[in-house]
């Protein structure tokens, strides 16, 4: 037992301990802002804040929000804000004892604009920030690539290190072996079920809307739920605070335009893309003309009065685009799809105290049809209607340390009917509810290590009569810097995903792929992710990041090929196995930038005991990206991409097969066979390396009343005969994209 002295000194040191701490918490204060454009008053990003002389600061958010705490009273400082093509802002601020001090800043943007595609927002202040598997897009990455027919947000995600796509002719991707119906993408934090155009080549997202892009490739934190694999999230532009503005463009396959403008208190952008010629899609098709037809349309509203509410944002946004492929032939199918979003978002920033909140209502609604008119197609239609709320807070302590809760209640409907091959009809419809929460705390107290820990909780399942009914997927992601040229991150985490698409894994391209509930007789899918790597920083201008992982998913749900009879399950569990390393360098000089990337990745599926490989799995895949300012509004830049083999299933033999369709039919009785190609096992075959060079140039011309810019791609080069399948009927031999030169325009007034 220790002593009354011995206990009465440990009292008097905990109090002066304890009175210590509050007179270091009342010697600070607290430092806030927001930083946008300045002739625009859109938000900048990812940019740097620094206290100069306390060599701390942060990066912005996604909203241009920071934040910095503890930084001790009673004194003035220089604060420095930079973000690249901006001039830097030198700004003199005073700090109050225990007070919040808040700065709107605005950048301008630089008349020079050298290294227009470096990464906005390097991790120059925040060392210890856990962000492993996390790629953060500029809008001016996009568009320095070369183009296939115009800057396309998905196709551009395969120079991202673990993306998979199957061609030229698909911007379906698959991140680090997962299927594409477990990747979530999310427009303004509101789900798009269909994020495609023209039979999958296109996204549906028009990149004249977006502001700022975040991928995360897996390890993803608590608080994203509903997918396995990964998130993309897009935030839109707000519009032009300032001056109404008018932009225009076209390329060989839609014209655009883009309408923004202030509003008392907020501001407002509405942009519209509509195809006008399907003659450049030939070159994706073999040369066979497609009848597509598709738009989208896009608006955003945007609130904030400092006398109603200090430091809020209230938003009003919509989406919708639609898709028709619809041919004069009877004999050949239709297809339409639709997708319609709306959603309300409310962000405050309390007025005194470092906390966020962050409330959401969204409704996404998708429509999809086959009409197989009088072609053998199967008939089906899909609906899903999907009303969600969600709430966030975050609260930042004063040791840096960041505390995250939320809850979100998701209301969804599906309808699906179908027939399969064999002819029986499916009606598969449910509904239900998933109410989730998450709580999370972020450790960045030190400069060199951080740790951000959380879970989510499924109070309820979406499909019920399920045997588990409270779903935990406990989180943990690491940054532990050991030198400040080098750091070490990990990240594991449990995720579920109870909806998922009807996949045929035969089909070349996904024409249809609709979505519905996992019904309540299988589990909902389960992976497991675990992650590791390094990131250098190697001087001023080169960076290597290398990356390691592996991935375990179980109840896959995977299409019974096998249902004969309504009584059979249209789905039975499979499971799914990824592992792979990651690596990629960027140097950056001057008006010279230069990536390289490469990703070893391994896939295996199993259903019913029989393993074999997805049609995305090659096990090599490249890339080398260089681009350079030449100066004068001239830009350039080269992209050599490569991947080894696809797996596909090879053809064994043919015999003629004897199809009874019509017992009154005059015509002789051999005019009823016809070949039937037997296969060998799915996917055991593999095809030529895959590889091409694309070129672009591109212009600013800067008029006293416009500005014009032209883009001038060559896509596939040295015309590389890219193999992509072999017609089985025929023998024919169908290539990917050949030779290919293509041209964009866009007027700005």
């Amino acid at each position: 037992m220790p002593s009354k002295r011995s206990t009465h000194f440990i009292l008097v040191s905990i109090f002066f301990i304890s009175m210590h701490l509050v007179l270091i918490a009342q010697n600070n204060g607290t430092l806030r802002g927001v930083v946008v454009d300045s002739t625009s008053g859109e938000a900048l990003a990812y940019g740097n804040v620094l206290v100069k002389e306390l060599t701390v600061g942060a990066s912005t958010d996604s909203r241009g929000y920071f934040l910095i705490r503890a930084v001790p009273a009673n004194r003035t400082y220089t604060l420095i804000v930079s973000y690249i093509g901006y001039i830097t802002k030198y700004i003199s601020v005073t700090i109050t004892a225990n007070r919040m001090t808040h700065l709107d800043i605005a950048l301008s943007p630089s008349s020079i604009e050298l290294q227009t595609i470096e990464k906005v927002g390097e991790k120059v202040v925040e060392t210890n920030a856990t962000d492993i598997g996390l790629q953060r897009i500029a809008m001016r990455d996009l568009e320095a690539l070369p183009k296939g027919v115009e800057t396309d947000i998905f196709r551009s995600l395969q120079y991202v290190p673990g993306v998979r796509s199957t061609g030229d002719v698909s911007a379906r991707y698959y991140v680090r072996g997962g299927t594409s119906n477990q990747n979530l993408v999310l427009l303004n934090d509101a789900p798009i079920y269909n994020p495609f155009h023209a039979l999958g080549m296109f996204s549906v997202i028009d990149p004249e809307m977006i502001n700022n892009v975040e991928f995360y490739k897996g390890g993803f934190t608590s608080e994203y739920g509903g997918r396995i694999s990964s998130v993309l999230k897009l935030i839109t532009k707000d519009g032009n605070k300032n001056n109404y503005g008018v932009k225009i463009g076209a390329s060989q396959m839609t014209a655009k335009a883009m309408l923004e403008g202030p509003i008392p208190y907020g501001s407002f952008i509405l942009t519209g893309r509509k195809s006008y010629s399907t003659a450049i899609l030939k070159k994706f098709l073999n040369e066979k003309n497609a009848p597509i037809d598709f738009y989208d349309v896009s608006f955003k509203l945007n609130y904030s009065d400092p006398d109603f509410m200090p430091i809020s944002k209230f938003t009003f946004h919509g989406f919708i685009s639609g898709d028709r492929l619809t041919s004069d032939d009877p004999y050949k199918e239709d297809f339409l799809w639709f997708n319609k979003v709306i959603g309300f978002k409310w962000f405050q920033a309390a007025e005194d105290s470092p906390l966020f909140f962050e409330l959401g209502v969204y409704l996404s609604k998708f429509e999809g049809e086959v009409d197989p008119k009088l072609s053998s197609a199967k008939r089906k239609n899909n609906d899903l209607d999907d009303i969600t709320l969600r709430m966030d807070f975050t609260y930042v302590y004063e040791s840096k340390d960041e505390m995250g809760v939320g809850l979100k209640i998701m209301d969804l409907q599906s309808k699906l009917f179908l027939n399969n091959a064999f002819g029986a009809a499916s009606d598969i419809g449910s509904s239900g509810t998933n109410i989730s929460v998450y709580g999370k705390y972020k450790f960045l107290r030190y400069d060199n290590f951080g740790a951000d820990i959380g879970t989510r909780v499924n109070l309820t399942r979406l499909a019920t009569g399920g045997s588990s009914q409270y779903l935990f997927e406990p989180r943990i992601s690491l940054t532990y810097r050991i030198f400040p040229e080098l750091a070490v991150k990990g990240a594991w985490g449990y995720y579920i995903q109870e909806l998922t698409t009807l996949s045929d894994e035969t089909e070349i391209i996904s024409l249809f792929e609709p979505w519905i509930i996992t019904p309540k007789y299988l589990e909902p899918a389960r992976a497991i992710h675990l992650m590791g790597g390094f990131e250098f920083d190697v001087g001023e201008n080169l960076s290597i990041d290398i990356e390691g992982y592996y991935k375990f998913v179980r109840n896959l749900p995977t299409i019974n090929n096998q249902k004969f009879f309504n009584s059979d399950p249209d789905l039975i569990p499979g499971s799914l196995e990824a592992y792979g390393g990651e690596f990629f360098l960027r140097y950056r000089f001057s008006s010279f930038n230069l990536t390289l990337a490469y990703t070893f990745s391994r896939a295996y599926k199993e259903v019913e005991g029989w393993v074999y490989y997805p049609k995305y799995d090659s096990r090599h895949t490249g890339n080398v990206f260089l681009e350079w300012n030449l100066g004068n509004n001239w830009q350039t830049s080269i992209a050599w991409i490569y991947s080894s083999e696809l797996p596909f299933t090879q053809s064994i033999g043919f015999y003629d097969k004897f199809y009874f369709e019509d017992l009154y039919s005059a015509a002789p009785i051999f005019e009823d066979y016809a070949p039937y190609a037997l296969l060998s096992d799915l996917n055991l075959g593999r095809l030529p390396d895959y590889h091409r060079l694309d070129l672009n140039l591109s212009k600013k011309f800067d008029f006293d009343f416009m500005k014009v810019y032209l883009d001038l791609s060559i896509i596939n080069v040295y015309n590389r005969k890219n193999l992509f399948y072999f017609k089985r009927d025929t023998g024919e031999r169908v290539d990917m994209l050949p030779f290919l030169p293509t041209a964009t325009i866009k007027v700005e007034l």
